[in-house]
Formats: C-alpha cells, structure tokens, sequence
C-alpha cells in the first residue's frame, strides 16, 4: 500500500539482514534493500513483491556517495523513511592485536564504525521528518572484553554510537534501539556453534521494537543463546 511504513536495511542480502526484510514485509513494510551487490538482492526483491514494495540499491557504506544515492533513490521511489536498520558489517580473522592483518582491521573498522555513521547522517533527515526509528546492528562482542578482539573494539564503538546519537536526538521524536546478537548462524561466521541463534531471532527483536508505541523507545535488546551447560 502506497501509505505502509518503509524501512531502509543495510547489509540486505543474507543473513540478519535478509531475515529481518523478510521480517517487516509480513508487518506491511515497503522496503529499501541496500548491499555492496544489488545482484544479490534481486530474489529477494522477487519474493518480498517486486517493484511496487521493495527497491534495491547497489551500496557500498564506506561509500558517502553510495549513502546519499541510497536515501535519495529511497525517497524519490517511497517519499519518506520510517525505520533504518543499519546492519552492513563484517569480522576480523584470528591473530589478535599481534598477528592480525591491519588490512583485514582497515576494512572491518570502516565498515562497523565509519559506514555506520554515514548511514546515520545521510538517513538522519528523512527520519527526523517521519519522527521514525533509527536500529544499530551491534553486538554481544561490544559488551564484553575478548582478548585480542579489533571485531569487538568495532562493537563496543557502535554501542557508543547508539548511546550519543540517541542523545543528539532527544526530543526529536526519532527513536534509537541497539540490537546487539550473541553469535548467529551465518555467513559472517565460517563454523558457529550448534547452539548458534538464527537470523530469524534477531529479525524478530528488530521487528518488537519497531511495533512498539511512540512513547516507547526500546533502547537496546541483548540477545545470546541459551547456555547448553
């Protein structure tokens, strides 16, 4: 429907981010489906109710170019934003702060933290208009101290993210939520735990804070698998 809510999703094509698409389509989103491949993303297009309800866009987020023809495509084919979920991410390698390499570093660092905040920026317009919800993909990892971690230093930095822009934005009536995952069974992960939780947990934290009333703003949701010993 022309008038249904629209949330903007980076890092879209699999994983959290494709469960969640999944997720908000079945609430009556119209969605904005961004990744570095739009490739990747046009099945999911297919499934979710093509052109009329789902738009792909192409997006690198270290990119401020690729952000800003992010939001404007979204506006021009939707006219407002309502909910960004910015998931883009990725990890490190074994190697801790001695062995690691900086490259591997260099790329995690603009993806976790550096995308993140143009995602917020570019975004942060069309959510002030819509008095809508801004969700940050951080982490178990950013609660906690792993030795030798660079992916968890990423994390604890976009918990501090959520924090300061959810002050920045008091008052506005733009919500913040930190949804931050123990480890979940996807691609990120090369062999995660039988335990693991699966993308379709965390899609539905995403989705309960979201539902929630204006008055409501959920802050964060901390979600692990349940110990098995």
């Amino acid at each position: 429907m022309a008038d249904n809510p629209v949330m903007l999703i980076t890092g879209a094509s699999s994983g959290i981010g494709a469960a969640t698409a999944r997720a908000a389509a079945k609430e009556g989103y119209r969605l904005v489906l961004a990744a570095r491949s739009a490739d990747k993303l046009q099945a999911l297009k297919a499934e979710l109710g093509g052109d009329r309800e789902v738009l792909i866009v192409e997006c690198d987020v270290q990119k401020g170019d690729d952000q800003k023809a992010m939001v404007e495509q979204a506006m021009k084919a939707f006219g407002r934003i309502d909910s960004v979920f910015a998931n883009a991410g990725r990890g490190g390698e074994p190697g801790g702060f001695s062995e690691a390499d900086p490259d591997v570093w260099k790329d995690m660092i603009l993806t976790n933290i550096y995308g993140v905040g143009l995602t917020i920026q570019h975004c942060l317009p069309a959510l002030r208009e819509s008095k809508g919800h801004l969700l940050l993909t951080g982490s178990a990892a950013g609660r906690v101290t792993i030795p030798g971690s660079m992916y968890s230093a990423t994390k604890w930095a976009v918990s501090a993210i959520g924090y300061g822009v959810r002050e920045e934005l008091r008052g506005s009536g733009v919500r913040v939520t930190l949804i931050e995952p123990g480890m979940v069974d996807t691609p990120f992960f090369d062999k995660p735990p039988a335990h693991a939780l699966m993308p379709d947990d965390i899609a539905r934290a995403v989705i309960y804070a979201v539902s929630q009333p204006s008055h409501v703003d959920v802050n964060e949701i901390l979600v692990r698998p349940t110990p098995t010993e």
